[in-house]
């Protein structure tokens, strides 16, 4: 393939682009905050499932409690009810009766207000445990915000780097012809290395193989526009006048 000298230069500005935008790229994938935000949505998760166990426990105690209080009121409407049969008869064996009941419902009420009270402490003990959660949730939820916008605020700056690169690499490919650019992605596209390289005093700048025998050889004698490759890498060889051939 034939391309003039200054043409075959402009691989290296490509390739130097090319470099830049593949280091930009990895900037934006490795950035700490992707790495703190990956650990953050873990302790999230985390207390996500903490809060999820602890409110179970609390509704588990709000419905113990819940039938409780039912328990009661209905002694409680017992208790008035057989009370205001009490009042309302003069019969010996019905006051006796009565009265032996509402001993009797007294006495549950009592026993159900006691549980009630402990129930209640225990639910507060639970309400205490979920705010302790929601505490470190909303703490969490703090701390990515606060990461997310770092991660945002990089990725912007990275994002900008990017689109002037991009501009300028379309305008030095413009300037290329077809055949060597379509070369150079072919090189580049194939993942083994630099696609250009400059030739610095008979090395390769892409794997930093120097050449000897034949290949310096053949480097030397080539034309000034031919476009001959690195015998170990494969990348298009640019010479100029720091070859040293």
């Amino acid at each position: 393939m034939k391309a003039s000298p200054l043409q075959q230069k402009e691989l290296l500005r490509l390739q130097a682009l090319d470099i830049k935008v593949l280091q930009l790229s990895h900037q934006s994938k490795s950035l700490a905050a992707h790495t703190e935000l990956a650990a953050l949505n873990r302790e999230a998760e985390a207390s996500r499932m903490k809060l999820l166990g602890r409110s179970g426990e609390l509704d588990d105690v709000r419905t113990e409690l819940g039938r409780i209080e039912s328990d009661v009121e209905v002694v409680e409407k017992r208790i008035a009810r057989d009370t205001d049969r009490l009042q309302n008869t003069s019969s010996i064996k019905d006051i006796q009766a009565l009265d032996s009941e509402v001993a009797s419902l007294k006495k549950r009420l009592f026993d159900l207000e006691e549980i009630e009270i402990a129930v209640l402490e225990r639910q507060e003990e639970h309400e205490a445990a979920v705010a302790v959660v929601e505490q470190e949730r909303d703490a969490i939820a703090e701390r990515v915000a606060a990461t997310e916008a770092v991660r945002d605020e990089s990725l912007v700056d990275l994002n900008r780097q990017l689109g002037e690169l991009t501009r300028d690499r379309a305008t030095i490919a413009a300037t290329i012809p077809d055949d060597l650019a379509a070369l150079y992605e072919r090189l580049r596209i194939s993942g083994h290395g630099n696609a250009a390289a400059l030739l610095r005093a008979r090395t390769c700048s892409g794997c930093t193989m120097t050449l000897t025998g034949s290949d310096l050889a053949d480097a030397r004698q080539a034309p000034a526009d031919e476009v001959i490759f690195c015998p170990d890498c494969g990348a298009v060889l640019v010479r100029t006048e720091e070859s040293g051939i």
